[in-house]
C-alpha cells in the first residue's frame, strides 16, 4: 500500500511532502510496536528510555538535566516520568550532598531486573518492525537517514 492510499487522496503528492509523510506514518508504526511491547510492563516509551539512560550511567546517579539531554524523544516532563518510575520502584532519588539544590537519580535493582526483560520484548518488537528490510536495505537506510 502507498502513501496516497493510506491517507485516502487521489491528489498528486509532490516528492518531498510524500517522504515527510511516509517517514511520519512509518515512525508511527514503530512507536504502536514498540509501545505494544512494552504495554505489559505498564510503562511507556519515554520512561523505558529513561530507566536505559540511567543503566547506562553504571552506578553513577544521574540528575534530570542529564536525563533530558540525552533522551530520544526532547520533552518538559521528565520530573514526571521519573515520579511514576519511582512509585513502581525502579528508581531512586536523593538529594545531591554536595548540591543541595540538585536531585540524583538512580536504578534500583528492581529496575535493572525489569528492563532487562524490556529489552528483550523491544528487541523483539524492533526486529519484526525492519523484517522485510535485508541488512543491505537498512545499512543504506540508515545512510539516507543520518543525511538528515
Amino acid at each position: 500500500m502507498n502513501v496516497e492510499q493510506i491517507i485516502k487522496t487521489s491528489k498528486k503528492i509532490p516528492l518531498e511532502s510524500r517522504t515527510l509523510i511516509h517517514m511520519t506514518l512509518v515512525h508511527n508504526k514503530v512507536n504502536e510496536q514498540i509501545n505494544s511491547a512494552l504495554k505489559p510492563f505498564e510503562v511507556s516509551l519515554q520512561q523505558f528510555n529513561v530507566l536505559r539512560i540511567l543503566r547506562g550511567q553504571k552506578g553513577q546517579p544521574a540528575n534530570l538535566s542529564t536525563l533530558n539531554e540525552r533522551m530520544v524523544t526532547k520533552m518538559s516532563n521528565t520530573t514526571r516520568l521519573v515520579d511514576k518510575l519511582l512509585v513502581k520502584g525502579y528508581v531512586s532519588r536523593q538529594i545531591c550532598e554536595s548540591n543541595r539544590r540538585k536531585v540524583e537519580i538512580l536504578i534500583t535493582d528492581l529496575g535493572l531486573e525489569v528492563l532487562s526483560q524490556m529489552d528483550k520484548a523491544v528487541s523483539k518488537a524492533e526486529n519484526e518492525a525492519v523484517s522485510n528490510l535485508s541488512q543491505t536495505e537498512l545499512k543504506t537506510l540508515n545512510t539516507l537517514l543520518d543525511k538528515f
